[in-house]
């Protein structure tokens, strides 16, 4: 990327980023022309060019841009302070449907670039968000008390569940079409939380 990017005032790096956001979440990365990204930031697709080598470098500068807006979001949430594994759940799906709120676009965009099938970006997606995933979930897990969940229970096994149920939910949604609904997710996951606390705790 060139750096010259970054020289740019805020509100036009933003412009840029927002309309990325924009076309990328609307079709798939092999759909998405850079010609129509330039055309919603108001910029020439060259300049585009000159700030971004290629497609690819946008797409992934996009991604890790919203996993920094995400970040910042579950930090003043306080998902990373010590407390139940359940209310770390509870705080981080607050975080998610504000950020789903305020950047529905963004939040588009990240649910589609994770499933993206494409090898040249699924791998650096999903090499990314493992990475986050992993470093997490260590965190998380070494945080529980075995003595709060019912016996014999496997905490790796649960959360690893608990991760895929999240996954399956929103590859069902993409498949409906349509934006997602903050409203309805956030129904939905209250209604995992209880289940999940129900299965797993010793006093659900």
């Amino acid at each position: 990327m060139n750096e010259k990017f970054f020289l740019l005032s805020q509100q036009k790096r933003q412009q840029i980023i927002d309309a990325g956001y924009r076309v990328f979440s609307e079709n798939c990365y092999k759909k998405s022309p850079m010609g129509e990204v330039a055309a919603a930031a108001g910029i020439s697709k060259s300049l585009l060019f000159y700030y971004f080598q290629n497609k690819k470098e946008f797409y992934l500068f996009l991604w890790d841009e919203a996993a920094k807006v995400t970040i910042k979001y579950l930090q003043e949430y306080g998902c990373y302070e010590k407390a139940g594994l359940f209310e770390m759940i509870e705080y981080g799906m607050q975080a998610k449907m504000r950020i789903m709120k305020a950047y529905p676009e963004m939040s588009a965009f990240v649910i589609k670039a994770y499933y993206e099938n494409l090898p040249e970006i699924s791998v650096k997606i999903q090499e990314s968000y493992q990475s986050f995933i992993n470093m997490s979930a260590r965190e998380i897990i070494d945080t529980l008390n075995p003595s709060d969940f019912k016996p014999g229970i496997d905490l790796n096994m649960m959360y690893k569940e608990m991760l895929l149920a999240t996954e399956g939910y929103l590859w069902e949604a993409v498949q409906r079409g349509g934006p997602l609904d903050p409203r309805r997710v956030e129904q939905d996951f209250s209604k995992l939380i209880s289940f999940w606390k129900q299965i797993y705790l010793k006093h659900g």
